[in-house]
C-alpha cells in the first residue's frame, strides 16, 4: 500500500483550512486517511502550522512519500531534518544527544526568524495606521482651513453692511 503524507482540505470556500495527513495514496483527497499528523492554515500570515514532527518521521522512516506541498510544510517545522538526523545517528555519525541538541538548536533559530517575520509585519501595519492617521488628519485640518476664511468673509460683509 503506498502512503503519502498530503493535505486534506477542509474549510469554506475561499478560507481553505487543511490536515496534514498519511493517507493511501488511492483515496480520495477528502477521504479515508490513516493518521491525522497536523494542521495547516494559510488564512494567517504568517501561516499557522500544527505538526507532529515524531508522528511525520515516523511515516517517512517507513516509506511515506510527501507531496510538494507536504514537503514544504515538513521541512519548515523540521521533520525532514529531524528524518535526516535519525539517519546520521543510525549510522554512527552522531550520537542520540548530539542529534537532539542540533535540532534545538535549529528550532530555536527558526522560532527566532518567524518572531522576527512577526514583528516585522506589526511593525509595518502599525506604521500605515500611523500615516493614515496623519493624512486623515491634514485632509480635516485643510477642510476646517478652507471653510475658516469663509466665515470671517461672511462675518466682514455683514459688518460693512451695518456700518452703511
Amino acid at each position: 500500500m503506498p502512503v503519502k503524507i498530503r493535505l486534506q482540505r477542509h474549510g469554506k470556500k475561499g478560507k481553505p483550512y487543511y490536515w496534514i495527513v498519511a493517507a493511501d495514496s488511492r483515496a480520495k483527497r477528502d477521504g479515508k486517511y490513516l493518521e491525522k499528523l497536523g494542521a495547516y492554515n494559510p488564512n494567517t500570515n504568517p501561516a499557522t502550522i500544527n505538526l507532529d514532527v515524531d508522528g511525520a518521521v515516523k511515516w517517512l522512516n517507513n516509506g511515506a512519500q510527501p507531496t510538494d506541498t507536504a514537503r514544504a510544510i515538513l521541512s519548515y517545522k523540521g521533520a525532514l531534518l529531524k528524518k535526516h538526523l535519525a539517519g546520521g545517528v543510525k549510522k554512527g555519525a552522531l550520537t542520540e544527544e548530539q542529534a537532539e541538541a542540533k535540532f534545538n538548536a535549529w528550532l530555536e533559530e527558526k522560532a527566532a526568524k518567524v518572531q522576527a517575520k512577526a514583528d516585522g509585519l506589526t511593525k509595518v501595519d502599525a506604521d500605515a495606521k500611523a500615516k493614515a492617521l496623519e493624512a486623515e488628519k491634514a485632509v480635516n485640518e485643510a477642510r476646517i482651513a478652507a471653510n475658516a476664511p469663509v466665515v470671517e468673509e461672511v462675518a466682514e460683509e455683514t459688518a460693512s453692511n451695518e456700518e452703511e
